[in-house]
Order: C-alpha cells, then sequence, then structure tokens
C-alpha cells in the first residue's frame, strides 16, 4: 500500500522518464522510435478517413480485398488471416459483413471440410478498382512525395530489417 501511496505523490512523468532512461539508456533510439509512431498512427487515420468518405469502404475491408486479388482473388481463411492487418476475430466478423455486401464470398474447402476459403467476387473486384485509386493517391500526396528517392529506399531498408515474422490475431 505504501508504494502506491509513493508512486502516486510523485509525478506520473518522472515515473515514465525514469522507466524510460533505465530500459534505453541515453534514450538511445527512442526519438526514431515516436517519429514511426507517430507517421504510422496520422498517416493510418488519414488514410482510412479519406477511404471512407471518398468511397464508404473502411481501410480494413480495403486490405481484405487488396490481399484476395494479390492472392489470385481466393485465400483460405487462416492464409488471409495471416496476411491482413486485422486479429482473427475482428476479421471473421469483417468477412460476415463483405459477404453480406456481396464483396466476398466463404465456401468450404474442398481439401479440409474444417477449411475455409474467401473468394473475392465480381462486386468485390469492381469495388477494389474503385477504391485503390483513392487510396493510392493518397499514400503517393502523403507517403512517396514528401520523400526522395533516396529517403523511401534507406527507409525500405530500414525497415525490412526491424520487419517481425508474426501473424495477427
Amino acid at each position: 500500500m505504501q508504494g502506491q501511496e509513493e508512486t502516486r505523490e510523485r509525478d506520473p512523468a518522472e515515473i515514465l522518464d525514469q522507466i524510460v532512461v533505465e530500459m534505453l539508456p541515453d534514450r538511445h533510439g527512442l526519438a526514431a522510435w515516436q517519429a514511426l509512431m507517430q507517421a504510422h498512427a496520422t498517416l493510418m487515420r488519414r488514410l482510412a478517413t479519406e477511404l471512407v468518405e471518398e468511397t464508404g469502404l473502411t481501410l480494413g475491408d480495403f486490405d481484405v480485398l487488396v490481399q484476395l486479388a494479390s492472392a489470385g482473388g481466393v485465400l483460405r481463411m487462416t492464409d488471409l488471416a495471416a496476411r491482413v492487418f486485422s486479429s482473427r476475430s475482428n476479421l471473421t466478423r469483417r468477412i460476415d459483413r463483405l459477404v453480406t455486401e456481396g464483396l466476398v464470398q466463404r465456401t468450404a474447402s474442398e481439401a479440409d471440410a474444417r477449411g475455409v476459403v474467401v473468394a473475392l467476387t465480381d462486386a468485390g473486384m469492381t469495388r477494389l478498382q474503385e477504391t485503390a485509386p483513392v487510396h493510392l493517391r493518397g499514400v503517393a500526396d502523403l507517403f512517396i512525395e514528401p520523400l526522395t528517392d533516396e529517403e523511401l529506399a534507406v527507409l525500405e531498408r530500414a525497415l525490412e530489417k526491424v520487419t517481425v515474422d508474426c501473424t495477427f490475431g
């Protein structure tokens, strides 16, 4: 109980700063990390907002359509889950909604009765063709254009070094 009282009496910013100093001596790399997180958050919010406002499609739904198209139009649900940036539970609800909208169809796998296959429909491909230019315009304007070719290459190499192999679930 006494430790909690001491913590409440100390400034939360001081406590956080102490943890940062203990874990990252000289704050090495912290500014780069904060810049990456700020850039990611602001870019994704802007891209998501623009996509919904201009097309009515969410960025998560767009991601599913892109992943399916990139794979030739069909993926097992487990493979789709490994590719998209949604949790598995969110993906199930997302696919349910996309099925209802007629953008994808879900069927049992012929190879494995327990497996589920998700396929892009003609309507889904049409919707992707309508939304991709909006998204790519945003990517070009907000991310590519402000950077030089050299900066883009350095950023790509740097991010490849820290990309973690994982699935979202």
